[in-house]
């Protein structure tokens, strides 16, 4: 017989649980808070300007056509994937530049160029992260972590010490490399994950595999083409998607979610719950005291990714020699992350990222003009006021101005900031984070917050607060996970 599930946030996660829960015959409802879908990966349009909200690096292309292969589609049918080259450019100072090719052949060149030798330590460095790519889509992150004995498993066992679970990647990657540009070039994809290097498990090398030989894609019309792929694959299944619909409260008795009431004062009776909402708020805010797995000190506890300084800008005009992705690290790499991790404040001298999606795509902006998008990393959880926001916008345009040789300012039609208040308004995120939980050694795999309640049986999460982490790859499998295990705790039966 048919059960009734609901999915709470229409994110990546909860599209994928939603998504393969309904294909196998379950009905499915996903209440969303937003007017708009994808969480963090919402879009907004304004003055002729379409403007990604989140995400805007598309790595690891499989993961999302795994996704619509399994609904037999194709990501080609809802957007057109273009490989960036460069991949991305890296500003190491006003002269000092780094642009990344996107073929393996060139990268060997790069690296031979700047620390002569490195080349075979490069192909090794590959190779290893290859292995862990392989190894941890499709072993590691497809286990759902509710305990060690999920690991027990002969295939991981025998992968620990090659997957170097217990070596910190910026240990690994100063044993290869000695050039700071190329340690920076290999660092730099960890920072999606949370962590300072020296933090951060080796495993995570497979995003270098990701970057550097599976290469960096845009889907054209922007990011939220994905979500918008992945909504339509859902609705074909069956799935009722109603937004605008924040979950208030939700309906226990004898440990078993009996119904979830929204804040418009309409209760949806459910046989099952999958939060795919932020997993702190609805812990802690959401659920009755007596139902909850967490303390708030187990929460304090948790070593959480950084919160951004966001700016979506319009331009009336081209900027000349710019990529689509450029990273400014003409700054002190390991005072920002102090700033961040150690001594959380607002940083004296950061880096930060700049993306310019209408270098590759017009679509995004008018004929002639440019939509361009600040990312700065900040530690969660600061005093974030207008002055601050200010003081950031000009440091970041100055120093743009130094590496593009305009000053884009008087040429803004359009901006719009974004940091901690919006990130709590709009997701109730955490202390404002961005990224969720940090993939440090000790909140990986099994130690994460459990993707399965242990005090309410039929309720589940998935997302960048669980397992397998953050991230668009890791959430689109955490609602896969999540809708496995429903499937094996739930099975429908047939009449």
């Amino acid at each position: 017989m048919s059960k009734q599930v609901t999915i709470v946030g229409a994110g990546f996660a909860g599209l994928s649980a939603a998504a393969y829960l309904a294909r196998d015959g379950y009905r499915v409802r996903i209440l969303e808070k937003n007017e708009g879908l994808g969480g963090r990966a919402r879009t907004f349009s304004a003055d002729g300007y379409t403007f990604d909200m989140g995400p805007s690096w598309y790595w690891m292309p499989e993961v999302f056509e795994n996704f619509f292969n399994a609904f037999g589609r194709t990501a080609a049918d809802f957007y057109e994937l273009v490989r960036l080259d460069p991949s991305y450019e890296i500003v190491f100072g006003v002269e000092d530049r780094v642009e990344v090719p996107a073929t393996v052949h060139e990268l060997f060149a790069l690296f031979e160029r700047l620390e002569p030798g490195s080349a075979p330590k490069l192909r090794k460095f590959l190779q290893e992260a290859e292995y862990k790519y392989r190894v941890g889509i499709n072993e590691f992150v497809q286990k759902p972590g509710h305990s060690v004995l999920d690991f027990a498993d002969v295939r991981v066992l025998k992968s620990v010490f090659k997957l170097q679970m217990l070596t910190d990647m910026s240990t690994y990657v100063r044993r290869l490399f000695k050039h700071p540009q190329l340690i920076q070039l290999l660092e730099f994809p960890v920072l999606f994950l949370g962590a300072t290097p020296a933090n951060t498990p080796a495993l995570y090398s497979l995003m270098n595999y990701a970057d550097l030989a599976l290469g960096t894609w845009y889907p054209l019309g922007g990011m939220h083409r994905i979500i918008e792929g992945m909504a339509t694959v859902a609705r074909e299944q069956g799935v009722e998607i109603i937004s605008g619909s924040a979950v208030s409260e939700v309906d226990t008795r004898e440990g078993s979610v009996r119904s979830v009431t929204t804040q418009d004062g309409r209760t949806y009776p459910t046989d099952m719950l999958i939060c795919a909402a932020d997993y702190h708020h609805f812990e802690q805010e959401v659920l009755a005291p007596g139902d909850r797995m967490y303390s708030s000190a187990y929460w304090e506890s948790r070593t959480m990714a950084p919160s951004s300084l966001l700016f979506y800008v319009g331009l009336d005009r081209k900027v000349p020699g710019l990529h689509h992705h450029t990273l400014f690290f003409d700054a002190d790499f390991d005072r920002h992350a102090h700033d961040i991790y150690e001594d959380p404040r607002w940083p004296e001298d950061p880096l930060f990222y700049v993306c310019t999606p209408s270098v590759t795509d017009q679509s995004v902006a008018p004929v002639g003009c440019e939509n361009m998008f600040f990312l700065l990393p900040l530690a969660p959880g600061l005093d974030d006021n207008e002055e601050m926001r200010e003081h950031y916008w000009d440091l970041m345009c100055t120093r743009l101005a130094q590496r593009a040789g305009l000053d884009i300012r008087p040429h803004v039609v359009y901006r719009r900031s974004y940091a901690h208040r919006e990130f709590r308004e709009d997701y109730n995120a955490y202390r404002g984070n961005a990224y969720g939980l940090a993939n440090t050694l000790r909140q990986t795999a099994f130690l994460k917050p459990k993707l399965r309640s242990k005090k309410i049986r039929n309720l589940w999460y998935a997302g960048q607060l669980t397992t397998p982490g953050p991230g668009m790859p890791p959430s689109i499998i955490s609602g896969e996970v999540a809708a496995r295990d429903i499937k094996r705790a739930y099975p429908l039966t047939h009449a």
